[in-house]
């Protein structure tokens, strides 16, 4: 990896790049700085202080502090990632939209128009639903038609113009835009976070205690980024052989070739659909104001907080901890359904005059993959679910309450890895073109 951004910078054209990727990481930075007109930002920083154990820290992390700052990038691309996921079920549901994404370019083109729209629409929604639980609680003071239609408007183009960042960098930078600058969020709020668990563990304490509370806070972040790398790389092969034909006097075909598996078929997605179903019963109540009452509606909006899981003196919650485990499965082998069919896969084969040795081409190959995926996918489904618990326990056992957690590392890891790989592809692009020109 080293290596590849060594030789990055001696290509003119990839530095070039580069530094426009910088550029755009500023301009993001600057943008989650700039408040939103008339809100009241001291007094929005201590109502989310007071209330951090809730959903809105889920959200927070994901726009890189913006929202506690209430900036014009308050709602990032979190409207982005949410129209992406819904145009993918929808491909699964319409029929239109399912024969669009297969019309090659011209099809992908008119799908990204779609999420464009429908993600401007649901930021739209979004900041007028923020605006309106805000302006009951106080939060924006003195609000009326003209002003809440002002923080609607610096919200949602916020938003487009954070969706605009993320295209600009896939065009012109190295790639995979919007996962760069989901990442440049929660990467932001990392020194936050080893600054809480100074505070909490190290500061204070005896030269042995701290030593000690140190090293146990990096073994344990050391331990989940190592879990998510095994994660991430760890595939099954299946073998494909292909018969030979022949055509005219010639003989082709009869290479060996493999189906690569991934274990985490559904990368973070599983995650972040269980994150955010778990986290919006919680956002509900606290734009309307019945997230601190009493009865049985509190007590399950308690459950559902992550921050109440594995502590000690309240285990009568960490049932909100099992139907996030029961989620992740689900939504791993749904999301995997969903965009991998082995029907499909085994007919392509067939077409193809290539079989898996052992199985008969057609329905025995899908039967044989169908039973390979499922099994791998319950593989799968079991590491995200231990990299993500591990820092619910530490959390709700020493109360660290930080937002970095597996989640987050799932994300970094995984972008940093993709967006080298981007990175290597492009450099053996302009080796060949190099090569060509000589």
């Amino acid at each position: 990896m080293f290596e590849t951004l060594k030789n990055m910078f001696r290509v003119k054209d990839m530095k070039r790049r580069l530094l426009f990727v910088l550029g755009m990481i500023l301009v993001i930075r600057i943008g989650s700085q700039l408040p939103v007109p008339g809100i009241n930002r001291s007094f929005f920083k201590e109502w989310f202080e007071s209330n951090s154990g809730d959903a809105f820290n889920f959200f927070d992390a994901f726009t890189g502090g913006s929202f506690t700052n209430m900036s014009i990038f308050a709602l990032n691309i979190t409207p982005y990632i949410t129209s992406s996921i819904i145009m993918q079920l929808l491909t699964i549901a319409i029929p239109a939209l399912e024969e669009m994404q297969r019309d090659g370019e011209e099809g992908r083109k008119k799908m990204t128009t779609i999420t464009r729209y429908v993600t401007v629409g649901l930021a739209l929604f979004e900041s007028i639903a923020m605006s309106i639980g805000f302006g009951r609680q106080g939060l924006i003071p003195n609000i009326n038609f003209f002003k809440g239609v002002m923080v609607v408007v610096c919200l949602t183009a916020g938003s487009a113009m954070l969706m605009w960042i993320g295209e600009q960098i896939t065009d012109k930078g190295i790639g995979n835009g919007i996962s760069i600058v989901l990442t440049v969020n929660i990467v932001s709020r990392i020194p936050a976070d080893l600054t809480t668990l100074y505070e909490n563990f190290i500061k204070g304490k005896s030269v042995a205690r701290g030593i000690l509370a140190a090293i146990i806070i990096a073994a344990i972040i050391l331990a989940v980024v190592v879990l998510v790398l095994i994660l991430n790389g760890a595939e099954r092969r299946i073998p494909v052989q292909y018969s030979r034909k022949m055509v005219g006097r010639k003989m082709y075909g009869g290479q060996s070739t493999h189906i690569p598996l991934k274990v985490n078929t559904a990368g973070v997605i599983p995650v972040i659909f269980a994150s955010s179903i778990m986290s919006f019963p919680s956002i509900i109540a606290q734009l309307t104001g019945h997230a601190n009452g009493t009865g049985v509606f509190s007590e399950i909006i308690r459950g559902l907080s992550s921050n109440n899981w594995c502590n000690p003196r309240q285990l009568h919650y960490s049932w909100g901890l099992v139907v996030y485990i029961v989620l992740c499965v689900f939504f791993a082998y749904f999301y995997t359904s969903i965009t991998f069919n082995p029907l499909e896969v085994a007919d392509n084969i067939k077409k193809q005059g290539g079989f898996i040795p052992g199985y008969r081409p057609g329905k025995p190959t899908s039967d044989y993959l169908t039973g390979i995926l499922n099994y791998i996918i319950f593989i799968g489904a079991v590491g995200l679910v231990i990299v993500c618990v591990i820092p619910f326990i530490f959390n709700g056992v020493f109360g660290a309450n930080v937002s970095f957690g597996g989640t987050s590392i799932i994300i970094i890891v995984g972008v940093i890895l993709e967006t080298v790989k981007q990175i290597e592809s492009q450099m053996i692009v302009r080796n060949y073109k190099g090569f060509l020109g000589r």
